[in-house]
């Protein structure tokens, strides 16, 4: 198989299974969507068995150990917020796990949802209605309006164009970064045999995935702490 049929192939979403709904005629569930519910009922089941029995005092090392990966993710997420979006932590530390564990799922034989444009495009709509109603949350619905002609009345279309090219830059550059991750280990593969694919393996097949979606958070984090110092000024 070639490199353009593997990478074709690849970008192939192929529908599991299929049911009827009345008035809407079949509905099809493709893969990146199965592979989706299998990362969340894998993060699902990790987070009840790793939260049971806590305790406030002679905690376990287990406890421990989940605290201090807590704490190293909310101190990466809430560095992106600022002092002001503790309110949005919870969540963008939970894009930021499904993400990263989306991301590697190629690892265990499976396709990445992120390579799929219809799972890309969602997450980077949801991050943007987040962004735009933090800020209308914290400013009022007046004070949001008056975001686009800051600092100056003559860049409206500018800020009026942000509200596509940001979500479309989001989705773009995670849908683009997964896929051209898979691209370079093709060729790595295709030209080199030995023991180099295997070390790039390492880095493209895992890392890249969770510092993609770390990308991916910080940005969202970004924006909404954009709002937020608005707000104050």
């Amino acid at each position: 198989m070639t490199l353009g049929e593997r990478i074709a192939e690849e970008l192939n979403v192929e529908t599991v299974f299929s049911f009827d709904v009345p008035y809407l005629g079949t509905v099809g569930i493709s893969e990146s969507i199965v592979v989706t519910w299998i990362v969340m009922a894998f993060l699902v089941l990790v987070s009840f068995l790793l939260t049971r029995n806590l305790k406030v005092t002679n905690i376990s090392k287990r406890q421990a150990a989940l605290e201090l990966v807590i704490t190293k993710l909310q101190g990466l997420v809430s560095g992106a917020l600022g002092p002001n979006g503790g309110a949005y932590l919870d969540y963008l530390m939970t894009v930021l796990l499904y993400i990263g564990i989306a991301n590697i799922m190629g690892v265990v034989g499976m396709k990445a949802p992120t390579k799929d444009l219809q799972v890309t495009i969602p997450l980077a709509l949801m991050s943007i209605i987040l962004v735009q109603t933090s800020c209308i949350k914290h400013r009022g619905v007046k004070g949001w309006l008056k975001t686009f002609a800051s600092p100056s009345p003559v860049i409206v279309p500018i800020k009026i164009l942000e509200l596509f090219t940001r979500p479309l830059s989001l989705c773009m550059r995670l849908f683009g970064n997964v896929l051209g991750s898979f691209v370079i280990m093709e060729l790595l593969n295709n030209t080199v045999r030995v023991a180099i694919p295997g070390l790039f393996g390492i880095y493209f097949d895992i890392f890249d995935g969770f510092i993609q979606a770390y990308v991916f958070v910080f940005l969202t984090g970004l924006f909404i702490s954009e709002g937020l110092e608005t707000e104050e000024e």
